[in-house]
């Protein structure tokens, strides 16, 4: 074989190799187009849903709507079952009609406190002594009632007071931390610790009424305080409001009172 004879072989030969290369080519970028081109089942939000609704309440509170989108306009994280959000907690809020996507979705950790408020709850955020709101013993998820000491008004130049358990239950969604308090003794420290409740918006009005109008004169530790209720088993007594007659007159007999009324 001479050499030009070789050399038009060898261009011959690399000219099909070009020629099947490029069909191959051509080939799979049609394949890959109309892959993409393909319409898929994925699921959309049909209400707004906002941040801290879980998994189960959008699959159950009809929240989600099947569409078809081409695969190309797929989200990253897009969904095309329920379960595949069943044990989450979106933690951000989600636009109807945007897909849904895990990559709103995370567990009721990522989500803090707000995981912990549905409906009518808030969280409420303040700051006391030690004494009143129990630092150093509260934990997360305790609960407590709200006692309060509230002046009405005055008689011959003394204020007259009742006391009562304004709000019972409360959910203690971040207690006190107790940071170098002088060897653990709380009483001997001015300082005042933050606590966080969950309350209902109603309830709310009630903490701030007690938080600002207690008789803080009247008590080293502002008129008010939380008691911590029992982890199983709580019950509540009869509600009542308490005064300096009935603490005085409470179970008395007729001639002990006949006393005190004669101030003897």
């Amino acid at each position: 074989m001479t050499y030009q004879l070789k050399n038009v072989v060898v261009a011959v030969v690399l000219g099909l190799l070009a020629a099947v290369l490029t069909i191959a080519y051509v080939t799979n970028y049609r394949k890959h187009v109309q892959h993409g081109a393909q319409n898929v089942g994925v699921l959309v939000a049909a209400t707004d849903i906002p941040a801290g609704t879980s998994g189960a309440a959008i699959a159950s509170g009809h929240m989600l709507k099947r569409e078809t989108v081409p695969r190309t306009a797929l989200v990253p994280g897009a969904i095309s079952s329920p379960a595949q959000i069943a044990r989450l907690v979106s933690i951000d809020d989600v636009m109807a009609g945007e897909q849904v996507s895990t990559r709103r979705f995370g567990d009721a950790t990522e989500l803090g406190v707000r995981a912990q408020l549905k409906g009518t709850t808030r969280a409420v955020q303040f700051s006391a002594s030690p004494n009143q709101i129990l630092a150093g013993t509260l934990r997360n998820g305790d609960h407590v009632d709200l006692v309060a000491n509230i002046p009405v008004g005055s008689a011959n130049g003394v204020t007259i007071h009742y006391d009562r358990i304004v709000l019972r239950n409360l959910l203690v969604l971040r207690a006190p931390t107790v940071t170098n308090a002088s060897n653990g003794n709380l009483s001997t420290t001015n300082t005042k610790y933050s606590i966080m409740l969950a309350v209902t918006d109603a309830q709310s009005s009630k903490l701030m009424f007690v938080v600002t109008n207690s008789d803080a004169g009247a008590s080293a530790d502002g008129g008010w305080a939380l008691e911590l209720r029992p982890v199983t088993d709580a019950a509540n007594s009869p509600e009542s409001i308490e005064s300096v007659n009935t603490v005085l007159l409470d179970g008395l007999g007729a001639a002990a009172r006949a006393r005190v009324a004669g101030g003897h």
